[in-house]
């Protein structure tokens, strides 16, 4: 059985909580940048180093804005009703699709600092977003959040206090942990992506971008089958499918575009 932490919070400072979520969160941001910056080093050691470094804050900021903007316009009734708390993301709030969106954007300012290849910047940072994002997911374990169906097995799932309840689900206990399953499929898939760009990187830029995009819309769409909090649904559709199906499409058509790129200029 898997028992979730007794609180939330980690400690005060100053008369201010600091949140788990939100500490777990920014270890999964700094090993990401930690991971990209050393992967996008490793294969350009003749151009300026330390890049995802240096550029650090505008990686982030982008990231975390536009997460939480995507968050706020899939739940627009209740932030509607409380403005104030569009900005107080310490307890949860980021939608990882939005902040895919924002990671794009501030390698588009990289780039066009640098007069970089976009495919080039993009491929390590995509490919240790993985890694992130197995780490992040642990913010939902303390907020007790992302999980999926009650399970029938008495000897395994995730507690999940009452008040945290989906209703129409608050005479179960145990409920199927799908933000672990998530976190395991992330860090598998993160494995496969470093081998991949450490072997074929150079030859095929733009290949573990555009796999990034089919890993991750694979993963969610299947994890959404069995989660039961979803932040919104299209009639009985969660809108993160939707999504998924999109991201699917863009990175075969990617895959196609880049293998046939490399084919004719050999």
């Amino acid at each position: 059985m898997i028992i979730p932490a007794q609180h939330d919070i980690a400690f005060n400072l100053f008369g201010i909580s600091v949140y788990w979520y939100g500490i777990i969160m920014a270890f999964g941001i700094f090993c990401a940048l930690v991971c990209a910056n050393k992967l996008f080093n490793d294969k350009h050691p003749d151009v300026k180093k330390d890049i995802f470094i240096e550029f650090a804050p505008v990686i982030i900021i982008c990231g975390i804005l536009c997460a939480r903007l995507y968050f706020c316009i899939l739940n627009p009734h209740y932030y509607f009703n409380h403005p104030p708390e569009i900005f107080d993301i310490r307890e949860g709030g980021l939608s990882i699709h939005g902040g895919i969106f924002g990671g794009i954007l501030s390698i588009l300012f990289i780039v066009k600092k640098y007069r970089l290849n976009f495919l080039s910047v993009i491929d390590p940072l995509a490919c240790s977003t993985l890694l992130g994002q197995a780490i992040g997911r642990w913010g939902n374990y303390f907020n007790s959040e992302a999980y999926g169906f009650p399970v029938t097995n008495q000897n395994w799932g995730l507690f999940i206090p009452q008040s945290r309840r989906i209703s129409g689900y608050t005479q179960f206990d145990l409920f199927h942990p799908a933000f672990l399953y998530e976190s395991i499929l992330d860090l598998i898939s993160f494995f496969i992506l470093v081998f991949i760009y450490k072997k074929f990187g150079e030859k095929f830029k733009g290949f573990v971008f555009f796999s990034y995009l089919v890993f991750y819309a694979v993963i969610r769409f299947f994890i959404e089958q069995i989660r039961i909090d979803s932040a919104l649904n299209v009639g009985s559709i969660p809108i993160a499918q939707i999504v998924s199906v999109i991201l699917f499409v863009i990175g075969i058509t990617g895959i196609a575009f880049v293998l046939h790129y490399a084919k004719q200029h050999k």
